[in-house]
């Protein structure tokens, strides 16, 4: 089983008792607000992410970690490795991501747990380039971004919306 650890974090595979967490993230429109149209999930649906999650784990060896507090077990949010498909134009490419609650903000942990992905992409899965999305706006994931010595490659628009968005990348 794939787990990183840092000294507040645990990522993780995903487990069952994480899908009422994770619905309730999905289900915040001030988190959804920077994913894809900006649309809600329900618990269905973030069910169905989080199978679709652990079948890119076995078959690309790569996939989204559930983010666990280690002092309080709470589950986070996600961060990991996905294939951005949804953006045609950078692909072949591997995408690094993470999507936290509201009571996670603002602590570092995304960038906590971004690095030790970064750190698990290059030396682990041997990537060469990594590359990261997000939505025109969303200052806090380019700060992310920026802080992992990512560089912005170009600015597009994400085909599935016509919103605009930006591309980083690091290259090892």
């Amino acid at each position: 089983m794939t787990s990183l650890r840092t000294p507040r974090l645990t990522l993780r595979r995903w487990r069952e008792d994480d899908l009422e967490p994770m619905a309730a993230i999905n289900a915040d429109p001030e988190v959804m607000r920077w994913i894809a149209d900006g649309a809600v999930r329900d618990r269905e649906q973030t069910a169905a992410k989080i199978a679709g999650w652990e079948r890119e784990w076995d078959e690309l060896g790569v996939g989204l970690f559930a983010v666990e507090v280690r002092e309080t077990g709470r589950l986070a949010g996600f961060a990991g490795l996905s294939v951005p498909g949804y953006l045609p134009e950078i692909l072949p490419a591997v995408e690094i991501g993470w999507r936290l609650g509201q009571p996670f903000w603002g602590r570092g942990i995304a960038t906590e747990a971004a690095r030790a992905v970064l750190h698990f992409a290059l030396r682990d899965r041997g990537l060469a380039r990594v590359v990261s999305v997000h939505k025109v706006g969303n200052d806090a994931s380019e700060a992310v971004m920026r802080k992992l010595g990512m560089r912005r490659e170009r600015r597009t628009v994400d085909p599935a919306n016509g919103r605009p968005v930006c591309v980083h990348v690091l290259e090892a």
